[in-house]
């Protein structure tokens, strides 16, 4: 029998990289799929399809995670065509990376609002249907600069620590409804939003700081979410499991 079998999880920001990896993994374990997106239509059709090929029922959502409207609209729209909602990826974020000197408001608060402020617009909303069920998984990606912090990189490492506070909280609240709520902090992936640091000096500096001696892939990511999402994990929250080479010790 497949790990999740039959369940229903929604996974944010997942038209690409780890989002997309983290859909497919979940899918491949026989979860039905409701997924959101807002640039690619193209590449949001192509995944649906995919996940539609493994055998389970998909739906792509163009919605916005940092807007509360629209978290509304698509779980609400999610449990009428899923019927429930078992697993919740908050995975949907960006980076706009500044010297806080360079820094505009502006910037500041796209990170926030699609980083930390999507997880609660996403959270507020998938406990109700949780909390009816007893049961429940909530899994929020954080980021190993949400733990080390990093020059250049204040508002993504601000929204990324954020998520490891909320995530803890949550797993408080939640706890006693059987609903468990852990983060995951990536260290360096192979994702495109990444692609720059593979180059030149870059690369070498990050590389000598990973024990393992390598940056880690998207199927990585996808295997940690995957444990986190099925019953392998019933007795772990409130948790932030690095997957990170080992760069964080």
């Amino acid at each position: 029998m497949k790990l999740l079998e039959g369940k229903v999880a929604i996974v944010t920001g997942a038209s690409r990289g780890i989002g997309e990896a983290i859909a497919l993994k979940l899918a491949e374990q026989g979860a039905n799929i409701a997924f959101t997106y807002v640039s690619s239509d193209e590449k949001a059709k192509a995944l649906e399809e995919k996940l539609q090929a493994a055998g389970v029922k998909a739906k792509a959502y163009k919605s916005n995670a940092g807007v509360y409207a629209e978290c509304e609209a698509m779980v609400n729209d999610t449990i009428k065509e899923f019927g429930t909602i078992d697993v919740c990826v908050n995975n949907a974020g960006i980076s706009k990376d500044n010297l806080l000197l360079r820094m505009t408001s502006e910037q500041w608060d796209d990170v926030m609002n699609i980083n930390l402020k999507s997880v609660f617009n996403m959270t507020k909303q998938v406990i109700k249907p949780m909390m009816k069920a007893r049961k429940g998984s909530i899994i929020n990606m954080s980021s190993i600069i949400g733990i080390r912090g990093n020059a250049g990189q204040s508002s993504y490492a601000a929204s990324k620590a954020g998520i490891i506070g909320f995530t803890k909280s949550m797993a408080h609240e939640l706890g006693s409804r059987n609903i468990r709520c852990n983060a995951i902090a990536p260290g360096f992936v192979e994702t495109d939003m990444t692609d720059y640091l593979k180059d030149g000096e870059a690369s070498k500096t990050y590389l000598q700081k990973i024990p393992l001696g390598r940056f880690g892939t998207a199927a990585e990511i996808a295997d940690t979410t995957l444990y986190l999402a099925s019953d392998m994990s019933s007795y772990v929250t409130g948790q932030v499991i690095s997957v990170c080479g080992g760069l964080n010790i």
